[in-house]
């Protein structure tokens, strides 16, 4: 494993850890429970570790939370999404603005997994537009509080966290 990878591994670790912290602080909401910080943390990761390791981020996160109670089965469509298309349109376009696409991968495809894919299979009800509106709710203020942190890491943190060459300036 090149250092990179390892590095990045550690990070998806890192805000995996951070994710379950802030668990504590969840709105429960039909048969999900709506976690801003999850998508928050999607945006840091998804900027600073790309779409792969940040969706990882996100899963592990998800299957801890499962684990402890503080999450449903709906973490892991509600927010390995986000982290992904967060990543993918920094990747495209390297601006901190990538953290305002959250939402379309919570809100529109993980509510479209969880309506038509995740809520079947565990025997749950509920709809697209159930799904979409408790996701939105949460991936909004998330998505603005993680680039909110974003720009201020960035003002206050060494480049070398979101430069993929620690001797290129961004």
């Amino acid at each position: 494993m090149r250092g990179g990878h390892l590095r990045k591994l550690l990070y998806a670790g890192l805000f995996a850890a951070l994710a379950v912290a802030a668990s504590g602080f969840h709105i429960p909401v039909g048969p999900a429970k709506v976690f801003p910080f999850q998508h928050a943390i999607n945006v840091l990761a998804g900027v600073t570790i790309g779409p792969w390791y940040g969706a990882l981020a996100a899963g592990i996160a998800g299957i801890i939370r499962i684990l402890l109670g503080t999450g449903t089965i709906f973490a892991l469509p509600g927010g390995i999404p986000g982290a992904l298309v967060v990543g993918l349109v920094y990747r495209l376009w390297r601006r901190d603005i990538a953290g305002f696409f959250e939402p379309i991968g919570t809100g529109i495809v993980g509510a479209f997994l969880s309506a038509y894919l995740v809520a079947p299979l565990v025997g749950k009800t509920g709809t697209l537009l159930f799904f979409q509106a408790a996701f939105f709710a949460s991936s909004i203020p998330g998505s603005i509080l993680g680039v909110v942190v974003l720009r201020v890491l960035r003002r206050t943190v060494h480049d070398a966290l979101f430069c993929e060459e620690v001797s290129r300036r961004c």
